[in-house]
């Protein structure tokens, strides 16, 4: 029996963080998701233990956010490829390069998003598709959903108290 430090429930977030939540993950992910597929390219892009890239890639197959394929046949060697969830994935990483560059980039930025065309930067933002609205604490706030158990429920009728003391 596997004993867990948390237990993220109905939680999105928690569920989420438990399958891509250690930096190697999320570094794999981000270079999968700019083209990288093979074992020797990860390991080149990140300088991560063969063993370590190993456990994450074969975590990162097993959550579906990766599918392995074979592109050589002598010997057998695969490659990586995102998934439809993988790609579900890329603005969530887009969001930390943000964030990263915004709060943590004191020398300056290292890595950006551009535009192919114009090699503008990008300026990434979180919009909601139905307003076209950037979502932010004013405008937006979080609320128990259809299929909300009764942990979720309190957790959002709690922070609705919290926001109605101002």
């Amino acid at each position: 029996m596997t004993t867990r430090a948390f237990d993220p429930g109905q939680c999105p977030v928690g569920r989420t963080l438990e399958r891509v939540g250690d930096t190697w993950s999320l570094m794999i992910l981000r270079d999968a998701l700019q083209g990288l597929t093979r074992f020797d390219e990860f390991e080149k892009s990140l300088g991560v233990a063969p063993n370590i890239l190993t456990k994450r890639l074969a975590g990162l197959v097993q959550s579906g956010f990766l599918e392995r394929r074979p592109y050589q046949e002598r010997p057998v060697r695969h490659e990586y490829v995102p998934t439809a969830r993988g790609w579900d994935f890329a603005p969530v990483l887009t969001a930390l390069l943000a964030f990263g560059n915004r709060h943590f980039a004191e020398e300056g930025i290292a890595g950006q998003l551009v535009d192919r065309a114009t090699g503008e930067p990008a300026e990434p933002i979180v919009v909601d598709a139905v307003s076209g609205r950037p979502i932010d604490g004013e405008t937006f706030t979080y609320a128990a959903g259809p299929a909300a158990g009764e942990v979720v429920r309190n957790r959002a009728a709690l922070i609705e108290a919290r926001r109605g003391r101002g």
